[in-house]
């Protein structure tokens, strides 16, 4: 039998410590912010339709994404036992320079646009984090604000070969003299892809008024007040701004682009060049073997070509084939630290994530940013602490089995091994 008693009041008021309320409305919710998903929900309620279409949304049917998302869902992890990780290291080297986490931020055009802060958010708290931050040739921050904002911290470009040459030569010549010491030459955009969400919302650049816009600019004042009260919103390598997202994207880009032009790039870069958008293992090796610095298996964040390959179940693929030591990044579905274990596991050197950014950004300006950071580090080193883990290069193959999902017609689905 329990012994019951009466409540000592004492006791009673042991348990009674209430925290103190927060006052700040935007630290409250992004306190509240557990995950990426959560930054995600904020996003949505505090950015206009368009805007954050554009983020979220993907091209055709969105299936490149999905799928790439279910492929990191689809994972089995192999965590050792009796093995103490108690102080996880969560450091790298990459591309010749330091990283405080596995992880960076990618490039990603009109950021100016979701949260008027935009790149330079990212780049200082890239900065403040120890992670490099990369530049959009589309980008709505100058190669020179990024520095200012950035300036001791480690500034990538990325790089779109344009039509008029030129223009992409300049960006090359003014991104190595402010110290930028990575290009990410792109591969995946020869014209742009059918991205139907923004064509649905009439997206363009700058923003144009419509009653379908005010309509939905009413619960969301503040944004619209940054937007209005913060300088004009301009693609920083671009002087034609008007248009829609696919006709800037036509009129920049360019299908005939070749190797010859990458031959052309690299003399002119003094730093560390890498292809971003392989998604073949033939490319992947064409490329090691032509003594590129890395390459970036990428499908453009689902944003190019629906259907495309998922660059994590190429991963191991391109990985073997390349050979341990070459520097083989990921991006494309990241969303949470233990989707970037896995990655390092399977032989990935880096990660790079641009949603998971964005949402930060929306939800919070700089501030959701380093919320964005702090939720993938705490997930990393928890997920790494579980495995048994004490650093990055403790991660192998061993550690992660990716479940068969999608397979060839025709071929029964892979064992643990043969992944």
């Amino acid at each position: 039998m329990v012994t019951r008693q009466l409540p000592k009041p004492v006791e009673i008021f042991e348990l009674m410590k209430f925290k103190a309320p927060e006052l700040n409305g935007k630290k409250r919710r992004l306190d509240g912010a557990l995950t990426i998903a959560d930054l995600r929900r904020i996003a949505q309620r505090r950015t206009p339709k368009a805007a954050f279409d554009y983020t979220d949304g993907a091209a055709e049917g969105e299936l490149s994404l999905a799928r790439a998302r279910q492929a990191f869902e689809d994972i089995e992890f192999h965590p050792s036992v009796l093995r103490p990780a108690e102080h996880v290291d969560t450091s790298t080297t990459i591309l010749g320079g330091p990283s405080a986490l596995p992880f960076g931020i990618a490039p990603t055009g009109f950021t100016r646009l979701m949260q008027t802060e935009g790149e330079t958010a990212g780049a200082s708290a890239a900065a403040a984090a120890g992670i490099p931050f990369t530049l959009s040739t589309l980008g709505t921050t100058s190669i020179e604000g990024v520095r200012q904002a950035n300036p001791h911290g480690r500034n990538w470009f990325q790089l779109y070969v344009m039509r008029q040459r030129d223009i992409s030569y300049d960006l090359v010549r003014r991104a190595g003299e402010a110290g930028f010491d990575t290009l990410m030459f792109t591969v995946d955009t020869p014209i742009a892809g059918a991205r139907l969400r923004d064509k649905r919302n009439g997206f363009s650049i700058p923003p144009q008024l419509t009653l379908g816009t005010i309509v939905n600019a009413i619960p969301r004042p503040w944004w619209w007040i940054d937007f209005l009260t913060t300088p004009k919103l301009e693609f920083a390598s671009l002087t034609d701004t008007g248009g829609t997202v696919g006709d800037l994207l036509n009129a920049a880009m360019d299908p005939t682009i070749s190797f010859d032009d990458l031959e052309v790039i690299r003399g002119m870069w003094p730093g560390k060049i890498v292809i971003k958008g392989v998604q073949n293992v033939e490319d992947s090796v064409r490329l090691i073997d032509a003594g590129v610095d890395g390459i970036i298996l990428s499908n453009h964040g689902g944003r190019q070509l629906d259907r495309a390959p998922i660059p994590f179940h190429l991963l191991p693929h391109v990985v073997r084939e390349v050979g341990k030591d070459a520097t083989v990044m990921i991006d494309t579905g990241i969303m949470n630290g233990a989707d970037i274990v896995a990655s390092i596991a399977l032989g990935a050197k880096f990660t790079l994530i641009g949603r998971a950014y964005l949402y930060g950004l929306m939800a919070g300006g700089r501030a959701g940013v380093d919320r964005t950071i702090q939720i993938l580090r705490s997930e990393i080193e928890r997920t790494m602490a579980l495995l048994g883990v004490a650093s990055l290069a403790e991660l192998e193959p061993k550690h992660v089995t990716q479940l068969a999902r999608l397979v060839p017609l025709g071929q029964s689905a892979p064992s643990p091994a043969e992944v």
